[in-house]
C-alpha cells in the first residue's frame, strides 16, 4: 500500500512540477526562517544573560544614601554610613543569607611591576566575593582565602586584562606587584568571562585585596556597599524586606525611605532578562510561524488541483471497492509528504548555517553576541510538529472532497 502511495506521490510531483517546487520552496523556507530565528535568538538571549551574570551570581548590591523622610524627629539628609560591624549584624539578624562580603573601593589605585604602570579601580573584600561576583581564578592561580583576611596579607587577585598589561608574558602568579608602592603577591589571574553590566567597570581591569588589609593600607573606616547573596533566589524578598528593616532600626531612618539605602538587585534582573527572552523567543516563533502558514495555504492549493486532475482515478477506485477513508488517507499522506520534503530541506539547510557560524569562533564585537547561536532539539521537535499540522489540515479538506466524490459522478468528469 505504502509502494502505491509514493509511486502515485511522485507521478503528481512530475505531473505539478512548477507548482510542487514552488510549494516545497515555501515550506524549507519557512522552515528555515523560524529555526534560523530561533537560533540566533536563543544565541543572543543567552550572551546577554551570561553578561549579566558576570557582574553579579544572583546577588544584591547594598549602597548607603541618605535619608529623604523624617523620621522620629531626625530630619532629612542624614548620611547613612555602613562599616563591618553591620556584616555581622546582617549575618546574626538576617535569615537565609548565603553569602556576604564587605566592600570597600577606590579609584586610581596605581599598579606598578618591573614592564608597566597603571591605574585602577581596587576593592577590599573577603572570600565570598569570588562566587558572587563570579571571578574565578584561572589555571595556576586562587581567589583570596580566609588566611588572607584574618592575617591582612599583602595578596592581590587581579583581572586578566589588567594582569597582562603589567605581566605581557602571562607569569603574573606569583609575581610581586607595586601596589600604591606597597609590594604585593599576585595570587590569582581571572579567569576571561563576558560581562555586560558592570559597577565600577570591568572586572577584568579590577584588582582585589583581602578587607582587612585594604582597611589598615588605607585608614578607612566606611564600606562603600555591601554584597549579600540568599540561600535561594526565592528567598530574595524574603532577605530584602529583613535587611532594610534592620538596617533601618539601627540607623533610624523610615523602612519605607528608598533614598536611605539602594539595592541593585541581579535577582530580579536576571528574571526580567528571562523574561524577556522568552518573549523574544515567541516574537521570532510566530514570524516563523505565520512564514509556514502561508506556506501551508500553497500546499492545500497543489492538493485541490492534483484532486481535481484526478477525479476520474478517485472514481475508478471507489468503484473498484475504495473505502473513503483509503481515498483520504491518500491525499493527506501526500500534502504531509511535501511538507516533510520541505521542512527536512530547511532544518537541513538551517542546521548548515549555525554549524558555519560556529565553526568561525566569532569572539569580538557583534560576533560575541551573534556567533553562539544555539539549534535546540526542542525548537526542531516543535518545527516537525507544526509541519505535521500545518500538512495535515493542508491536506485533510482537499482528502474529505475527493473521498464524497461519487463513482458515477467522478467516471464522468471531464
Amino acid at each position: 500500500m505504502w509502494r502505491i502511495l509514493l509511486t502515485e506521490f511522485f507521478q503528481d510531483i512530475r505531473n505539478q512540477k512548477l507548482r510542487a517546487f514552488l510549494t516545497i520552496i515555501a515550506i524549507s523556507w519557512g522552515t528555515f526562517a523560524v529555526i534560523l530565528l530561533l537560533a540566533f535568538g536563543q544565541g543572543v538571549s543567552n550572551k546577554m544573560l551570561e553578561g549579566m551574570l558576570g557582574a553579579g551570581n544572583q546577588v544584591m548590591m547594598i549602597y548607603s544614601g541618605q535619608t529623604s523622610i523624617n523620621h522620629d524627629g531626625l530630619g532629612v539628609g542624614r548620611r547613612i554610613r555602613f562599616t563591618e560591624d553591620d556584616i555581622r549584624l546582617l549575618e546574626e539578624t538576617v535569615p537565609y543569607i548565603g553569602y556576604i562580603s564587605p566592600q570597600y573601593g577606590r579609584y586610581d589605585m596605581n599598579l606598578r611591576s618591573p614592564h608597566a604602570s597603571t591605574n585602577t579601580y581596587g576593592e577590599g573584600v573577603n572570600p565570598d566575593f569570588e562566587v558572587m561576583r563570579t571571578m574565578y581564578p584561572a589555571a595556576g592561580g586562587r581567589f583570596l582565602n580566609a588566611l588572607d583576611v584574618a592575617e591582612q596579607r599583602r595578596v592581590i587577585f587581579l583581572g586578566n586584562e589588567i594582569a597582562l598589561r603589567l605581566y605581557p608574558d602571562g607569569d603574573a602568579v606569583g609575581s610581586i606587584v607595586q601596589l600604591d608602592g606597597t609590594p604585593f603577591t599576585i595570587v590569582g589571574v581571572m579567569e576571561a568571562k563576558m560581562q555586560t553590566a558592570m559597577s565600577h567597570g570591568p572586572d577584568a581591569d579590577r584588582a582585589i585585596i583581602p578587607y582587612t588589609t585594604y582597611r589598615n593600607m588605607y585608614s578607612q573606616r566606611f564600606l562603600g556597599s555591601i554584597l549579600i547573596r540568599p540561600t535561594e533566589p526565592d528567598k530574595q524578598l524574603i532577605v530584602k524586606e529583613e535587611i532594610t528593616r534592620v538596617l533601618a532600626r539601627k540607623y533610624q531612618f523610615d523602612p519605607a525611605d528608598q533614598e536611605a539605602i539602594a539595592i541593585w538587585d541581579f535577582i530580579e534582573m536576571e528574571r526580567i532578562s528571562r523574561a524577556v527572552g522568552t518573549g523574544v523567543t515567541i516574537f521570532l516563533f510566530a514570524v516563523g510561524f505565520f512564514t509556514l502558514l502561508i506556506a501551508g495555504v500553497g500546499v492545500a492549493n497543489i492538493m485541490y488541483v492534483v484532486v481535481k486532475e484526478r477525479t476520474r482515478e478517485i472514481g475508478v477506485k471507489k468503484a473498484l471497492g475504495a473505502k473513503n477513508h483509503h481515498i483520504t488517507m491518500q491525499f493527506i499522506t501526500e500534502s504531509l509528504l511535501i511538507s516533510f520534503i520541505g521542512g527536512g530541506l530547511g532544518i537541513a539547510g538551517a542546521t548548515l548555517i549555525v554549524e558555519f557560524v560556529l565553526s568561525l569562533n566569532l569572539t569580538e564585537g557583534a560576533g560575541e553576541f551573534l556567533g553562539q547561536p544555539v539549534l535546540s532539539q526542542t525548537v526542531v521537535l516543535i518545527t516537525v510538529g507544526v509541519l505535521t499540522a500545518i500538512g495535515f489540515v493542508a491536506g485533510v479538506f482537499p482528502a474529505r472532497k475527493a473521498s464524497r466524490l461519487e463513482p458515477v459522478e467522478s467516471l464522468r468528469y471531464e
